[in-house]
């Protein structure tokens, strides 16, 4: 289990560092082109969710996302040893969830700097990336249980008929 806890840091490592180097180096709403056309990154602060809703909310987000850190631990002990999709998919969520936590926590705002110049879409950030696609895995699974579970169902009433 403690391999689910490395990836899980690995994440929370890989956004805490991007976001201080952002701080560190860019002014607030500097812009530097990565892929001209496509993305750039750009400085901003968010003390709301995505798309700037709830702004200035942060007991709200430190509390609810408390709970889902909490969550997610209680759960990937019970499933680790046959779930691993399922379980990478939640060390995922967990390791960006605790990079906008802290951040909250300690901040009582997030770094954003990945704007798609391509298409209009709110500035996010890497633990975004890292919960979007954890929910998209853990949406996968779900998907994959519901056929499983459709397949063995028809294979039992084939067999009682």
């Amino acid at each position: 289990m403690l391999h689910y806890y490395v990836v899980a840091f690995i994440a929370f490592a890989i956004d805490q560092w991007i976001k201080w180097s952002v701080a560190a180096y860019m002014e607030i709403n500097q812009k530097i082109p990565l892929i001209p056309g496509i993305i750039q990154l750009t400085s901003i602060r968010n003390r709301g969710a995505a798309f700037g809703i709830l702004q200035n909310q942060r007991l709200f987000f430190i509390l609810v996302t408390a709970l889902v850190l909490f969550g997610i631990i209680i759960y990937l002990r019970k499933i680790y040893r046959g779930e691993k999709f399922l379980s990478y998919a939640l060390v995922l969520i967990f390791g960006g969830a605790l990079g906008n936590f802290v951040d909250r926590a300690l901040h009582g705002e997030v770094v954003d700097m990945f704007e798609l110049t391509i298409i209009n879409y709110p500035v996010f950030n890497m633990a975004d990336v890292f919960i979007t696609t954890g929910v998209i895995m853990v949406m996968i699974d779900t998907l994959r249980a519901s056929r499983a579970d459709k397949a063995s169902s028809q294979r039992s009433d084939e067999n009682r008929a």
